[in-house]
């Protein structure tokens, strides 16, 4: 049997496949959610936050170490107020430390 396997584009693949559409989305709000906060955000912090998963309402951020993590930890509550402002449906905000794999 002779198949032939041709290239498609990451967009065509997304938009045949129902599960990666919805991954997409996913991570394109969530991407949008933090540039929505990244105002909120002290500078020297901004490098070591990642947008991560969307779950039930509560979105995950990862972050670079535990110093980022635990400051922005303060800043959860007003994180929040200010995505629901916004629009989103928020119920939580997780963080996740994540090492830099670049290292």
């Amino acid at each position: 049997m002779n198949r032939h396997h041709h290239a498609i584009s990451l967009q065509q693949a997304t938009s045949e496949s129902p599960v990666l559409a919805r991954l997409t989305d996913l991570a394109r709000d969530s991407g949008a959610r933090l540039k929505a906060i990244e105002n909120l955000l002290p500078e020297a912090l901004r490098p070591a936050i990642r947008p991560g998963p969307i779950d039930d309402g509560a979105w995950c951020l990862l972050v670079s170490n535990n110093a980022a993590a635990s400051k922005l930890r303060q800043l959860i509550p007003s994180l929040t107020a200010h995505l629901r402002a916004k629009g989103w449906e928020v119920t939580a905000i997780r963080l996740k430390v994540q090492a830099n794999p670049n290292r």
